[in-house]
């Protein structure tokens, strides 16, 4: 009977059952994508990681949602290293230890920063230069959140912007119309997604949960997928992009915050590489804990 460990991890926290959980299956090299598939449906995360030997990187990862495969994720990235590091298949080499994953579209680099006596262990990831999609008309996406186009930001574009997974970028006027978000109806939401260009909608504000935080977000899906996401890792990339892009961050380095709303805090650590017009990559980074650790049998 094939067998294969498991682990649980919360990435973009500190403490146990807070920030976002993620499966991640080691050793995952003979199962093929349908039984990757049928697995993440199976363990029901928002995203699950099958970790591979690779020739090109240290090691090969894929990300599945309970729906479907995606090219690259961020809170996935934080909880496998997390995970490797766990287990010993990445022996850490002093302060800073840098490595490179291959992913679907291709090989990224992460640094795992060892814990000190202040701080825990961080994982550091280093996003794909970012790319800017289709801008989207207010009036047809805020209903279906629920929404009215004079709860954007004002003078605030809504965009598609990818650091990795292309992800609809839509900046709110305050806190006060973020937690009046909802996917209102799923159906209307799930025709507009099939004709367009995004993977997921990222909804945000200025001004964080906590003093700590520069920003606070919300990140939706549909179902098979979670209806929301605590802490995202991707979309919080595309959200610095965007920020960057048009101006509304004074420094290329700032605190993301999210999932406050639902029990499960998290925090993520921004930097932003490159000048407003041309940006190089994202880095987004945080600390992972790992909760469970099995074995699955097939």
């Amino acid at each position: 009977m094939p067998s294969y460990p498991f682990l649980l991890v919360d990435a973009f926290t500190e403490s146990a059952l807070g920030g976002n959980p993620c499966a991640v299956v080691l050793d995952a090299d003979d199962l093929d994508a349908d039984t990757m598939q049928r697995l993440a449906r199976e363990f029901n995360q928002s995203e699950t990681a099958f970790v591979r030997r690779s020739a090109v990187a240290e090691f090969g990862v894929r990300y599945f949602t309970p729906a479907e495969e995606i090219p690259l994720a961020g809170h996935p990235t934080i909880a496998t290293v997390a995970a490797l590091v766990h287990t010993g298949r990445l022996p850490l080499a002093g302060a800073r230890t840098t490595l490179q994953l291959e992913l679907l579209h291709g090989p990224i680099r992460v640094d795992v920063l060892a814990a000190t006596a202040g701080r825990p262990l961080q994982v550091v990831m280093t996003q794909r230069r970012p790319q800017f999609g289709s801008l989207h008309d207010p009036a047809v996406v805020m209903p279906l959140f629920g929404l009215t186009p004079d709860d954007l930001y004002p003078g605030s574009a809504i965009q598609t912007v990818s650091t990795g997974t292309p992800q609809l970028i839509v900046l709110l006027r305050d806190h006060a119309a973020l937690r009046r978000a909802q996917l209102t109806e799923p159906g209307a939401f799930a025709r507009y997604r099939a004709g367009s260009d995004f993977f997921s909608p990222h909804l945000f504000c200025l001004g964080g949960a906590t003093e700590a935080g520069h920003t606070f977000a919300r990140h939706f899906g549909t179902p098979p997928d979670t209806a929301e996401d605590p802490v995202t890792g991707s979309a919080t990339g595309g959200m610095a992009a965007y920020l960057w892009h048009y101006g509304h961050l004074g420094s290329p380095d700032f605190v993301a915050e999210q999932g406050h709303w639902m029990g499960r805090p998290g925090t993520v650590q921004v930097s932003i590489a490159g000048p407003r017009e041309a940006m190089e990559s994202v880095q987004i980074g945080g600390p992972a804990v790992v909760l469970v650790q099995g074995q699955l049998e097939l």
